[in-house]
């Protein structure tokens, strides 16, 4: 699986992103795929991730009513849609794939196998 990550730049604060994440070489179909952030200097953290088959969310708590996630399995697609955005989502979002069917490795990062490139998410202030 090869995903690539489109869709970042510079945004004010308030403002809305979405970003993109496409698959080659295989579907999304029995995936879950995550975005995962990582601020210069930072740990890379859980963002949120969507179950394909069942369309289930989950998000990290500080962007629960903020972020939401979709998919496009015609495109092989999965779009984080950021809105109200914040500085402190600065970071460089990464998104990544995973076969896992164990609920408790969803934030987790080792769980991902497939990982595509960052797209840079600059808020300004």
């Amino acid at each position: 699986v090869q995903l690539q990550a489109f869709g970042g730049g510079l945004v004010q604060a308030g403002g809305s992103l979405r970003l993109s994440c496409v698959a080659s070489g295989t579907t999304f179909a029995g995936y879950t795929v995550a975005w995962f952030r990582q601020a210069p200097g930072k740990e890379r953290d859980f963002v949120g991730a969507i179950k394909i088959n069942a369309g289930y969310t989950y998000f990290r708590e500080s962007v629960k009513g903020r972020f939401t996630l979709s998919r496009d399995n015609a495109k092989n697609t999965v779009y984080l849609q950021m809105n109200s955005v914040r500085p402190e989502d600065t970071a460089a979002y990464h998104c990544a794939a995973s076969r896992s069917e164990i609920q408790s490795n969803i934030p987790t990062e080792t769980a991902y196998a497939y990982w595509g490139q960052g797209t840079q998410v600059t808020v300004s202030s």
